[in-house]
């Protein structure tokens, strides 16, 4: 009898847990003030810390080898290229948001010194370099794409000197996408940088904003291609252990983007049709260890699961349940990403701010 009441009285604790982690969780909002303050101190210290860097350079000559500052005086800051750029997306990001945030003299500082146009000229030059055609592609490519929409879409007397900077750099990157896409035969599905979804959605958020039919044509033509006649992603086979997007996700985001709303929930249906059950359930990605700079990579997969389940769910009632799974896993992982090892610090706020902007305002 002792055995049984004890069995209960964990069973009643456990239920009762679950419940009050759901309805913390069902509360949090999208991005505060005070959450603004916070998550601004990553971008701000990481942009400067020139070292550790990952450069991941193809070394032609000894010509090549020079400080990562001398090579990207734009970019040379948290730890590698595209950390780098979407820490600049962060602040502008945030300055959008919250002019009055603490640190804002600060961060418009930061941003005209870092892009300025000498130093967009050097990192044109970089790219033009023999060895660097596919540099960073696709996914710092992405990020280079939602700085440079950011940038357009804000209204502050430093945004068009900024874009008028980086232009140069954008249009790059632009016709490299438009070189690369026809060539790619197959797409890239898995849960890190090269993922193809995910490169796609990006560059088809700047050629939306920006009005570019040209390559926002190119890219719905190549998702409609590469994903069309998908069906049962197998989602239960991930997160990888390493893996910091969710590639069934992220295909299901970028179709969301590409497709008419009736054509979109019909290929919906057949990719994830476990998403439309009102108490679907997916279980966040768990981190063993913060300072392992690949198995943080988890927090990642819950903000960037987040942002892709709010897109799925934007605009449809029936698929409104999908963000409480949302904010379940932003919850999970935005109280680890401050004071934490520099391993997830130099790359998780921008996720984490992205992630947030998604959720919807009920």
């Amino acid at each position: 009898m002792k055995f049984f009441y004890t069995f209960f009285i964990i069973l009643f604790s456990v239920f009762c847990f679950s419940q009050t982690n759901i309805v913390k969780n069902s509360s949090l909002k999208k991005l505060t003030l005070t959450e603004a303050n916070r998550l601004s101190v990553l971008p701000l210290h990481c942009l400067d810390t020139e070292y550790p860097n990952k450069l991941n350079q193809t070394v032609g000559s000894i010509d090549d080898l020079k400080p990562p500052k001398a090579l990207h005086p734009a970019f040379y800051g948290c730890f590698d290229w595209h950390s780098a750029v979407h820490g600049h997306w962060s602040l502008v990001s945030l300055l959008k948001k919250y002019p009055e945030i603490k640190e804002a003299n600060k961060a418009k500082l930061k941003l005209l010194k870092h892009l300025s146009k000498e130093n967009i000229e050097v990192e044109i030059g970089y790219f033009k370099g023999k060895y660097n055609k596919s540099y960073e592609r696709t996914y710092g490519w992405a990020w280079l794409l939602k700085l440079a929409e950011e940038i357009h879409t804000w209204n502050d007397p430093i945004a068009k000197e900024l874009e008028e900077n980086l232009q140069p750099l954008t249009d790059l990157i632009v016709r490299k996408y438009i070189d690369f896409l026809p060539k790619l035969n197959y797409p890239i599905r898995v849960g890190e940088h090269p993922n193809t979804a995910f490169g796609l959605s990006f560059a088809w958020d700047y050629a939306n904003t920006t009005n570019n039919e040209m390559f926002k044509a190119i890219i719905e033509k190549r998702a409609k291609y590469f994903y069309s006649s998908d069906e049962k992603c197998p989602i239960s086979w991930e997160p990888g252990g390493f893996d910091f997007l969710s590639p069934c996700l992220e295909e299901a985001a970028l179709m969301k983007r590409v497709l008419s709303e009736k054509e979109f929930k019909t290929w919906l249906h057949k990719f994830l049709p476990q998403l439309k059950d009102k108490k679907y359930t997916l279980e966040t990605g768990k981190v063993s260890d913060r300072s392992d700079g690949k198995l943080v990579h988890l927090d990642g997969v819950n903000f960037s699961r987040a942002w892709s389940l709010s897109k799925i769910a934007e605009g449809l009632s029936e698929y409104k349940h999908l963000e409480l799974v949302a904010r379940n896993h932003i919850q999970y992982s935005l109280p680890h990403i401050i004071g934490d090892s520099y391993e997830g610090g130099h790359w998780l706020g921008s996720f984490a701010i992205y992630a947030l902007n998604s959720l919807s305002d009920d």
